[in-house]
């Protein structure tokens, strides 16, 4: 189990679904207001607002809560909040990149601190742990929208680095600052991917084991876990009989 992908999905078959999918709506609610009063509240003339709608849509997040978290961006004395970044290591020695959207960057720091303290790790400086990464956009669509060949040849003509397959669908790779542009005209011929965003994607994986990766497992989950983490990336890679 490598990276934050697989892991994901191993929480989501652990827990409750109703909590997690509630969790879940939660962070991306808050990811369409900021995106939306950052920038414009149209999805149309803002590329960062539409990959969060497609992404809520793509999680069947209801249209009238998608709605409501737009129009929270121009209420009066809404909160602000800032995308932070925070860079820290693990049990094992493995580089974890922490992804935040907060209004309280002391709680926030303050929280990630001691989560890292208490599972034997540390937050690190500022490019100690993204200088072993590349910072990519991937976009996922599940495996029954078009053939491999299909997609293959729309994904490059859209503009898209590499496209793999596997047995959960299509993975599309481009650069970061093309992912929007190469999303909206997959998902014009396509529909909504399953999910569209920026990743870290790390240059080798250390095999963490045994007891330092259980306690893994639990930082892992604990960061997921935070209102304020929107995302979590990692160089590990775990056996997935960990998470049963």
């Amino acid at each position: 189990m490598a990276g934050h992908s697989k892991f994901k999905n191993i929480m989501h078959r652990k827990g409750k679904q109703d909590a997690v999918r509630a969790k879940m709506f939660t962070k991306i609610a808050r990811e369409i207001t900021s995106a939306a009063k950052q920038g414009s509240p149209d999805p149309a003339m803002n590329p960062r607002l539409r990959l969060a709608v497609q992404n809520a849509r793509s999680q069947s997040m209801p249209k009238d809560r998608i709605e409501r978290a737009i129009q929270q961006a121009a209420a009066a004395g809404g909160d602000d909040y800032k995308n932070v970044r925070y860079e820290g290591f693990g049990p094992g020695g493995v580089g974890i990149i922490v992804e935040t959207l907060t209004d309280n960057l002391n709680r926030t720091a303050g929280n990630l601190r001691s989560y890292f303290a208490k599972m034997g790790g540390n937050l690190g400086t500022t490019n100690s742990v993204t200088s072993g990464f590349d910072r990519v956009g991937e976009i996922r669509f599940a495996a029954t929208v078009a053939s491999e060949d299909d997609m293959m040849e729309a994904a490059l003509e859209a503009g898209a680095d590499d496209v793999s397959f596997d047995e959960d669908g299509h993975l599309i790779t481009c650069t970061f600052e093309s992912l929007s542009e190469v999303s909206n005209t997959l998902a014009q011929k396509y529909g909504d991917p399953e999910n569209a965003g920026v990743v870290w994607r790390p240059h080798a994986s250390i095999e963490v084991t045994g007891d330092a990766g259980k306690t893994l497992m639990k930082l892992l989950e604990t960061l997921e876990d935070d209102d304020d983490v929107q995302d979590v990336f990692g160089n590990y890679e775990l056996d997935e009989s960990l998470a049963e």
